[in-house]
């Protein structure tokens, strides 16, 4: 009765206010898209820079980097330079800087202008959630997040699509061109539909400076050991070591003076308050198994199967396309079930299509996967908006631009954190596997002497001279197939990690206090 009177008073929503939502979710859709969709080009753009190898990872890194410090400093800047203006700036920077990545003619211009594509990407994500919660009435925050759910999983889930065909249809260059026209579509959509509102440049004086630094360095230093750790064999290399002395040593003086700080720039007293604390944890679960199943599931198919980027990015569609019939529908079952329920209902289902994967085999390829993407697709649509509104109950209208910071940093950090993980986990278990089916492949095994005898008949028969060449040679084949399967099994066990995080994810959600909007109590 209460809920049906509060909307009843609620002024009609102007169109204005719908562009300008419009417009701010657009320009979070195309920062996280910038994330994933370098990842199937990535070779070719090392190629077009004359750069490869463990270099090449900088190019994401980069904008990682970029992106994850400036995202909790977005509530602070916006309040300092205006919302409007903060946000048509950046997401002109943010467009400039695309066209230079795509101009780019070394590894340092790259690295460079993904950075400050990262800095200035990065900002649309947070503000995108804080306008859904300052301009929206609470009865339309479920819409909004409903929207801002399509930014946060449906473009990690299409940018390798999008980046792979691009790259094989027009060019490596065309993966940072794809921004202009939907960011000349944001940047008009803002220009009409953003309120103007004075700058608070006093706000610039009395900023937390020393907590800025340290936030900096420390998170830059972070997603470096994150991003580049298995690269460099994690804490056997001194580079590594000395980046994680850096990031913790600022982060924990960071931590610390926030909480000492009368204006801190990042509030961390929010994560003290149940609902908000809990669903930011749940949140970084989310992020863990988001980005490292769309990491894992390219590589896989490139790594075993094959398959070019193309190739890879018609599969990985079908993890991204149903999203669009299912999030509609969000707000609407909101209405009548209880979003915590349907919170886990989404992260039972994910879960369920990880573990779906644990068959992997040599014959696993597009076909066999369509399934298991349908119903990652439903798992991932149906949990975000459900999660972010019940995080969000009882953060005020004042709070919720710290709170966005705070929430949308935490699940591309723990994107970054699974990301590593399943790098670093494949490759240990990879190790396994293989010593596991070495231990059964012995010259005393009748199958293994069948096994060479064969290989060694079919390369005497394909020209290999010497009888000792051809049995060298059905060694190495035999080494290679082990290799092959103990990979496969090491991305099966990948999906199996993913699978245990996202029902670990359910734990912090039970806990939570009911509640349906922001601003609401919680009880």
């Amino acid at each position: 009765m209460t809920t049906a009177l509060t909307r009843a008073a609620e002024p009609a929503v102007p169109l204005r206010t719908w562009i300008a939502v419009g417009g701010a979710l657009l320009g979070a859709f195309m920062a996280v898209l910038n994330i994933q969709i370098t990842n199937t080009a990535l070779p070719y753009i090392e190629g077009g820079i004359g750069t490869g190898g463990v270099y090449g990872t900088w190019i994401s890194t980069a904008y990682l980097i970029g992106e994850i410090i400036v995202v909790p400093l977005a509530d602070f800047l916006s309040r300092a330079f205006s919302v409007r203006r903060y946000l048509l700036v950046n997401t002109a920077l943010f467009l400039a800087f695309s066209v230079l990545c795509g101009h780019a003619h070394s590894l340092d211009e790259m690295i460079l202008f993904r950075a400050l594509q990262g800095f200035t990407g990065g900002v649309l994500i947070p503000v995108a959630f804080t306008i859904i919660f300052s301009m929206l009435p609470p009865s339309k925050h479920a819409t909004g997040l409903a929207g801002f759910a399509i930014t946060a999983v449906f473009a990690p889930a299409i940018g390798p699509t999008i980046g792979g065909w691009l790259n094989d249809h027009y060019g490596w260059a065309w993966v940072f061109y794809v921004n202009l026209f939907p960011g000349a579509v944001m940047l008009g959509a803002l220009w009409y539909g953003l309120p103007k509102s004075r700058m608070q440049l006093s706000l610039l004086r009395r900023g937390d400076w020393r907590g800025i630094a340290l936030m900096a360095l420390g998170l830059a230093a972070l997603q470096t050991v994150l991003d580049d750790g298995n690269v460099y064999d994690w804490f056997g290399s001194p580079f590594i070591v000395k980046l994680s002395l850096v990031a913790g040593i600022a982060l924990g003086a960071f931590v610390v003076l926030e909480f000492l700080t009368p204006e801190p720039v990042v509030n961390f007293r929010l994560l003290g308050r149940r609902n908000f604390g809990l669903g930011t944890g749940a949140n970084f679960l989310l992020g863990f198994a988001l980005y490292a199943a769309a990491y894992l599931l390219p590589q896989y198919l490139a790594v075993t199967q094959g398959f070019n980027a193309e190739q890879a990015g018609e599969v990985m569609a079908w993890t991204g396309l149903p999203q669009l019939l299912v999030v509609p529908f969000v707000p609407l079952l909101m209405k009548r079930l209880d979003a915590r329920l349907l919170a886990v209902a989404g992260f039972l289902i994910f879960g369920a299509s990880c573990f779906m994967n644990l068959h992997f085999d040599t014959n696993v390829a597009a076909p066999q996967l369509f399934w298991p993407d349908v119903v990652r697709a439903v798992g991932t649509a149906l949990v975000f908006t459900p999660l972010s509104a019940i995080a969000m109950v009882g953060i005020a209208n004042a709070e919720a631009g710290a709170a966005s910071g705070v929430f949308n940093m935490m699940r591309n950090l723990g994107g970054a954190v699974g990301t590593a993980a399943v790098e670093t986990f494949l490759t240990r278990r990879e190790q396994f596997h293989s010593f596991i089916i070495n231990a059964h492949v012995s010259l005393v095994e009748p199958a293994t002497r069948t096994r060479l005898a064969g290989l060694e008949n079919d390369f005497m028969a394909h020209g290999f001279p010497s009888a000792m060449g051809a049995l060298h040679q059905a060694a190495i084949a035999i080494g290679n197939t082990i290799h092959a399967q103990a990979t496969i099994m090491g991305y099966a066990d990948c999906f199996g990690l993913l699978g245990a995080v996202l029902v670990a994810a359910i734990l912090p959600v039970m806990l939570l206090r009911k509640g349906t909007s922001a601003g609401a109590p919680a009880h």
